[in-house]
């Protein structure tokens, strides 16, 4: 597999394990943490969109990237530490993934000096590279998390994204790190479905 930080969730849960007791004591479900990420996802994407101009919200981004890939880490382990992993349940975090996606990602277009058409080509590129990742079980395959360009990179580059918009750089390079996460999007999208063809599947990193 191509290096992701998705490679690195092992250790990550591992930090987050003394909440799963707390939050399976308080009988919190998976699905109501799937639900929080998205609902904070889609009000972090709206005071943005309403507040391009405000230096605090882009500095915030990096650090609400990282609350959200927590609790998107937390449902499947409360899950499988509850034992309610449900079919409801995976589609809801796949759907849940997408949205916001989109909603962390589509305000920067009105960061000014941004390449509209080149955010838009990001934005869709990653939900063919989760849809790709999801196909895979089409395939006889696993759910493909291949790099190296996954979901929790893409949170990585737009955190980085946004702490270059609060410290007000040139758009070139703004535009510069677009360009990167594209063709690292490309080959990811490539991993994918290589990888998720029966004479190339391999099992994903847990």
């Amino acid at each position: 597999m191509s290096f992701s930080i998705y490679q690195l969730k092992p250790r990550f849960q591992q930090l987050l394990q003394p909440l799963l007791a707390g939050l399976a004591k308080r009988h919190i479900t998976p699905n109501q943490v799937t639900l929080l990420a998205m609902v904070l996802s889609i009000a972090y994407g709206i005071a943005l969109a309403c507040y391009p101009q405000n230096r605090s919200l882009w500095l915030g981004l990096p650090v609400f990237m990282f609350v959200r890939m927590a609790l998107n880490a937390i449902d499947g382990m409360l899950a499988n530490f509850t034992q309610q992993k449900t079919a409801f349940g995976a589609i809801l975090n796949e759907i849940g993934d997408q949205v916001s996606d989109a909603a962390l990602v589509l305000p920067f277009a009105l960061v000014t000096g941004i390449q509209v058409p080149l955010l838009i080509a990001v934005a869709m590129l990653a939900l063919l590279t989760e849809f790709a990742g999801v196909a895979a079980l089409l395939a006889g395959s696993k759910r493909r998390f291949d790099g190296p360009m996954g979901k929790s990179d893409r949170a990585f580059a737009f955190g980085l994204l946004a702490l270059l918009v609060a410290f007000q750089l040139p758009a070139v390079w703004l535009n510069a790190v677009l360009i990167i996460v594209l063709l690292l999007l490309f080959w990811t999208l490539f991993n994918r479905i290589k990888r998720a063809l029966p004479h190339h599947a391999e099992p994903p990193t847990p």
